[in-house]
């Protein structure tokens, strides 16, 4: 009876109102939520940060949450127990999730079972946490919308964070000419070691000059756009006949002239991974487990912070000078 009592209250983060990441309060108190039906609860080791989980936090998506409620989505752990009619995982299953239900910045998170997918032996638990949603927001960039063929071209712009690396390894694998934007040598470095044939230095006052040296009067064929509200008018200068533009990040509004899709007949389409049909999703998951299978798919983690550092974490990732991997809160 002491060990259930022990582990019925955990640490989580909590919000009770949106604002900035000050409002991330972290609590000793939380209950330990409790698996239903098809659900599992598992216990968290790590948990990746998203950039979308700080524009939630503002208050300022599209999609805000009844408050208060605890961030985070993609986590990696142990499952701890499963709910009723769950076949497919068992009590100490390594795991990660694409998505929770009651918020992956805690010491215990409950998740759909269809959201889970075992974690391989070769992927530590850090990396586990950066696999869910830029994986899964790579591959949908790049086929389910974008619908790249291998001798494509893409160029990803700010590659060295979670889901711009996840968009390097995915297309270098699947036969993609694959050019990389970052902001700092290292980041660069690390584009290049994770399936960019080149790498640019977005700070480069010329660098979209050398990016259409590089890819000839042709132009490139996608673009997978982490920062539209800066890139986009430019991104339109730089793609080929028919082209698309794939927008993955944005934090703002900005000006384009529509003429330039006229003269390229080329496309601006927009990426929500939370729009994925199941059967979308069950497409990604198959694809991103056969990448860690085949050894392809290698999560590259950059800033690590202890759940104390949530705040620090939430203010880094929006404003630290150049990623160099995916975030994640160690628990």
């Amino acid at each position: 009876v002491a060990m259930a009592a022990a582990r019925s209250v955990m640490r989580a983060v909590r919000v009770f109102e949106f604002g900035g990441p000050e409002v991330l309060k972290l609590q000793s108190d939380v209950l330990v939520p409790v698996p239903k039906e098809n659900q599992v609860l598992i216990k968290v080791h790590a948990c990746g940060v998203n950039p979308v989980e700080t524009y939630i936090r503002s208050g300022t998506y599209a999609r805000k949450p009844a408050l208060p409620y605890t961030p985070g989505s993609d986590v990696a752990g142990v499952i701890e127990s499963v709910g009723e009619h769950v076949t497919a995982f068992k009590k100490g299953d390594r795991v990660f999730t694409l998505e929770t239900l009651s918020g992956g910045y805690a010491e215990y998170a409950v998740a759909a079972a269809n959201r889970v997918f075992p974690l391989p032996d070769k992927l530590d638990f850090r990396q586990g946490a950066a696999i869910g949603v830029p994986y899964f927001t790579a591959y949908r960039a790049l086929f389910q919308k974008g619908r790249a063929k291998a001798g494509e071209s893409v160029l990803v712009h700010g590659a060295s964070g979670g889901v711009g690396l996840a968009a390097c390894q995915i297309a270098r694998a699947c036969g993609l000419k694959v050019l990389g934007t970052a902001g700092t040598e290292e980041g660069m470095d690390v584009i290049l070691r994770n399936g960019a044939h080149q790498a640019f230095n977005h700070r480069d006052p010329n660098y979209t000059g050398r990016i259409k040296a590089c890819t000839g009067p042709g132009g490139v064929d996608i673009i997978i756009e982490m920062l539209s509200n800066v890139n986009l008018d430019a991104d339109l200068q730089l793609l080929s006949c028919a082209g698309r533009v794939m927008v993955v990040g944005c934090r703002g509004r900005i000006e384009i002239n529509p003429r330039d899709t006229m003269s390229k007949e080329s496309s601006i389409i927009g990426v929500g991974l939370f729009l994925a049909t199941e059967e979308e999703r069950r497409e990604c998951a198959t694809a991103i487990l056969d990448g860690i299978e085949a050894g392809w798919l290698k999560p590259v983690v950059g800033l690590e912070y202890p759940l104390e550092k949530v705040a620090q974490a939430h203010e880094d990732i929006i404003h630290s000078s150049g990623a160099r991997g995916k975030m994640v809160l160690l628990l």
